[in-house]
């Protein structure tokens, strides 16, 4: 198995550093509103990666924090009169149920930078001791030219920066012994949360919380770090020379990073009025389509978000789940219960898709092309899997593109479908639900119907509904 290691530039062969296993950090969302797609992007793409690790046969420990203080969650907080604490709170439960739309299986831990405070005073005191940080007025630095190899995951050139005046830091720019040190822990402001520290009380910088994280539930040496490719420099690039610099080893042996996500060509901002969350796609689509269309292009490739290739996904994904439900029908209707040696014969064909199939995911995860493998396997599917078929041949078949496409987290072995009375008498329900402000159980009726693959609609002339 190959995957693209950002650090060496090119495709290297997996070798784990501990047998058998894979350790991975992922770095997850900042949560102060609902997340937008192109945070889904990284979420789908190595929720894939692991789902393919562990098809392979490994045991992998998947780590992916939250980001429960940060300035936009304070700025949010202050917004609206409330805690950062309940905007933290309130994100990262609404970004659970995106996720799970999205048929993203929940990490093996997802920590939270706030439970880990300790760790990051612990970690700034060692590089406080090793001589590469240092405080002033209660805020504490990282000495940047201190690590000799900062720089060799983005390929940036100390100097350069310096001469571009880069800066990493945001406040205190004349405190720094140099322009390029960042910050590890800094000063609280008024009505800010905050931690007590040897230095001041304040708070952690944020590229801290990742390397204590990343430490704590996986080790001093992990093998896969990822992220969008946004995070390289400087996020990336500073987790590398903090953890380094306090553990004295290697910190990730590969660094994989999805590109960017645009909407109809032009990069994803508020300003331009093309700022797409999970949420309001939900309410057009199923978020298997939004996986779907995501996994359609390499991880490593742009990926442009229209109408059009959405329209493409739900086409596509559709074929796939007809088949099955084709599969099924043969399954119910069979007339004979064992395959007959024919059939054993036609079967052994299916070996070709799944060699094409791991053949894409063996080298570097190449999604779009085990979906085309899966599509090949479709068509035999609909041309092999005939009325006199047995039910053992149709239900291999079934089970071999349930396998498959589950390894994608693509759900194509849909559930039974809604009758329009049991819809309306939900809607009923959830309207009675919002009446009486139990907004909980409303929200629980919403998602129960989009799990089902109904959409709500709120319109003047009341509740509707379609078929996602």
């Amino acid at each position: 198995m190959k995957l693209y290691n950002t650090m060496s530039k090119r495709k290297e062969e997996f070798v784990p550093v501990e047998e058998g296993k894979v350790r991975m950090y992922v770095c997850g969302p900042t949560v102060y509103n609902f997340i937008h797609i192109g945070n889904a992007r990284p979420m789908i793409v190595f929720d894939t990666v692991r789902r393919y690790f562990e098809y392979k046969g490994y045991d992998v420990n998947y780590v992916s924090n939250f980001t429960d203080v940060d300035d936009k969650i304070i700025n949010k907080a202050i917004e609206e009169g409330v805690s950062a604490d309940e905007i933290s709170k309130r994100y990262i439960a609404e970004c659970l149920k995106d996720m799970e739309g999205m048929n993203i299986k929940p990490a093996t831990k997802h920590p939270l930078a706030t439970e880990e405070i300790c760790g990051m005073v612990e970690m700034i005191g060692i590089l406080i001791e090793k001589g590469y940080a240092y405080e002033k007025n209660g805020t504490v630095y990282f000495r940047t030219r201190q690590f000799k190899d900062y720089g060799k995951l983005s390929h940036k050139n100390l100097d350069d920066l310096r001469s571009g005046n880069r800066s990493l830091l945001v406040t205190g720019e004349d405190e720094k012994e140099d322009p390029l040190d960042f910050v590890l822990w800094k000063p609280k402001k008024e009505g800010e949360p905050a931690w007590e520290s040897p230095w001041s009380e304040g708070r952690p910088g944020w590229h801290i919380e990742c390397s204590v994280m990343s430490k704590k539930y996986l080790g001093e040496q992990i093998d896969i770090h990822a992220g969008g490719e946004d995070l390289v420099f400087p996020h990336h690039e500073n987790e590398i020379a903090q953890s380094e610099a306090a553990n004295g080893k290697e910190f990730a042996k590969y660094w994989m990073h999805n590109a960017f996500l645009n909407i109809d060509n032009h990069k994803m901002s508020k300003s331009l009025g093309n700022f797409r969350t999970v949420r309001e796609i939900s309410e057009q689509y199923d978020l298997q389509v939004l996986r779907f269309f995501m996994l359609s292009a390499h991880y490593r490739s742009p990926l442009n978000f229209s109408a059009d290739l959405m329209e493409a996904s739900k086409n596509g994904l559709e074929r796939i789940i007809n088949a099955v439900d084709n599969l099924k029908y043969r399954m119910e209707n069979a007339k004979t219960e064992e395959m007959t040696d024919a059939e054993k014969e036609t079967f052994a064909k299916t070996a070709e898709f799944v060699e094409k199939y791991e053949a894409a995911m063996d080298d570097d995860f190449n999604t779009a092309d085990a979906i085309a493998a899966v599509f090949d396997l479709v068509k035999f599917c609909n041309t092999t899997a005939v009325e006199e078929s047995s039910r053992e041949y149709a239900r291999k078949l079934f089970d071999l593109i349930v396998k498959l496409t589950d390894v994608l987290g693509l759900i194509v072995d849909k559930k039974e479908e809604m009758l329009a009375e049991d819809i309306e008498a939900l809607i009923a329900e959830r309207q009675e639900a919002r009446k009486a402000k139990n907004f909980a159980r409303a929200d629980e009726i919403r998602d129960e119907l989009l799990a089902k693959g109904i959409v709500l609609l709120d319109t003047r002339e009341g509740v509707k509904w379609k078929k996602a």
